[in-house]
């Protein structure tokens, strides 16, 4: 008896399906039998010698219209780029245009069902000119083509009255668990819904980000952390009010969606450990863009934060892509973490000939003549030690941009050295070695 019943259930979306599919193909085979009526060809041949007259227009103002827009150098990027797509969409603007302008004629000039099929046509050619246009707002190419053409299919429904049918057959093709019916028609509803709402939720983000940006009163990792937090919520929202909006019942799905984070949280640990250590990094405000930061083998700035790592690049232009949780794990040394003051050490070494006091003071004076070097914060000389062969010397001075390099901070001031020893009669000596014969004394 259950097995019965279960047959009986299974038989009406069978039924439903087959008397859909009979009444598109009668629909279908009606208005192809009137294709063949003599004013239905003669409206096909209108329209493809229109189609034909605007290529020949095309190839006549397209050439113009680019060599006039090379022209307009001060064109913002956007209108330069919209107007290059209009360029390539001279075809279809001219088609549309001369259709509507014969179909106006002659609904004026004779019977309706005469330029019928032309309204037809030029109905469909308009909605394709204007959502070919209106979706190169969408930057992702595969978004793009999935609006594009999903769009214009469902317009294109519209405008031949098949929409119930078609309603009606994707409704009927479902998947059902348990109490939850998954059909053709609500997933579908579900991708444009929620791929509208990101699309709102990525202008809202690009514009709101700007205007963060823009506030100098925001230090630079509060913006990234703002930015961050509107993008999870901009685009969250906009998946779960889609999901509502197309009436899936977002309790099981929390559910699901909980079993599943249980799952990932064990296979995505560091991926996980990364996001919670870039938001530390972001709320304590150890690392921002712009610091200048030592770790390891690793010196460059800061370049921007993002989601799992930080960009830090070099001063010879490589970039590194440090994962967050070394940030928060390791030690790093943030060079303008509270100020940007570094204080720089050189050691060297003076003949034990020379006066000390005259070095130390020739060694101050060298390292203030450098242009980077602080004189707020004076360097200071002292010795550290007497080595075999020399007076040994350790010269400290401050800088405030590290971002400039340190290598060449520290070659100017040991150029600077030099020419001040020279100048002065200081000399900087070097080991030397006596090397006796042994075999060639005794033999003597």
């Amino acid at each position: 008896m259950t097995q019965h019943v279960d047959t009986e259930a299974a038989a009406p979306p069978l039924d439903e399906i087959q008397d859909i599919g009979l009444s598109l193909w009668g629909q279908a085979d009606t208005f192809l039998q009137s294709l063949w009526r003599p004013w239905s060809l003669y409206q096909i041949g209108i329209a493809i010698a229109l189609f034909f007259c605007a290529h020949l227009l095309r190839a006549y103002v397209s050439p113009r219209m680019r060599d006039w827009l090379r022209s307009r150098e001060g064109w913002p990027l956007w209108r330069m780029r919209y107007a290059v797509v209009i360029n390539k969409r001279l075809r279809m603007i001219f088609f549309v245009v001369l259709l509507w302008i014969v179909v106006t004629i002659m609904g004026e000039v004779t019977w309706p069902s005469r330029s019928q099929l032309l309204g037809i046509i030029a109905n469909l050619a308009t909605a394709w000119l204007i959502i070919a246009l209106t979706t190169r707002l969408i930057a992702n190419a595969f978004v793009r083509g999935i609006v594009r053409y999903g769009a214009w299919a469902w317009i294109t429904l519209r405008i031949l009255d098949l929409t119930d049918e078609a309603e009606r057959l994707l409704e009927s093709l479902a998947l059902e668990i348990g109490e939850i019916r998954i059909s053709l028609w609500m997933i579908l509803q579900a991708v444009f819904v929620i791929g509208l709402l990101f699309f709102v939720a990525r202008l809202l983000t690009r514009t709101t980000s700007a205007r963060i940006k823009a506030v100098e009163d925001i230090s630079p990792s509060m913006q990234v952390l703002v930015v961050k937090v509107l993008q999870v919520v901009l685009y969250g929202a906009a998946f779960f009010i889609g999901l509502r909006a197309v009436g899936v019942d977002l309790t099981g799905l929390a559910v699901l969606s909980g079993a599943i984070g249980v799952g990932l949280g064990f296979g995505l640990q560091k991926v996980v450990s990364n996001l919670v250590s870039g938001v530390i990094i972001l709320l304590d405000k150890s690392i921002k863009p712009g610091d200048v930061i030592s770790l390891g083998d690793t010196f460059g700035w800061i370049n921007s934060l993002g989601a799992r790592y930080v960009s830090v690049v070099t001063r010879d232009g490589r970039e590194y892509l440090i994962p967050n949780e070394d940030l928060i794990t390791g030690q790093v040394v943030n060079w303008s973490h509270s100020n940007s003051f570094v204080r720089l050490d050189i050691n060297f070494g003076t003949a034990y000939g020379d006066s000390p006091h005259l070095v130390r003071k020739l060694a101050v004076e060298a390292a203030e003549s450098v242009d980077r070097v602080l004189r707020t914060r004076p360097a200071v000389c002292h010795i550290v030690g007497f080595g075999d062969s020399s007076v040994d010397y350790v010269l400290r001075f401050w800088i405030d941009n590290p971002t400039d390099g340190l290598t060449n901070i520290r070659g100017n001031v040991f150029l600077a050295l030099w020419d001040t020893f020279e100048a002065n009669g200081i000399s900087i000596p070097f080991p030397q070695r006596e090397v006796k014969m042994l075999n060639d004394e005794a033999a003597g």
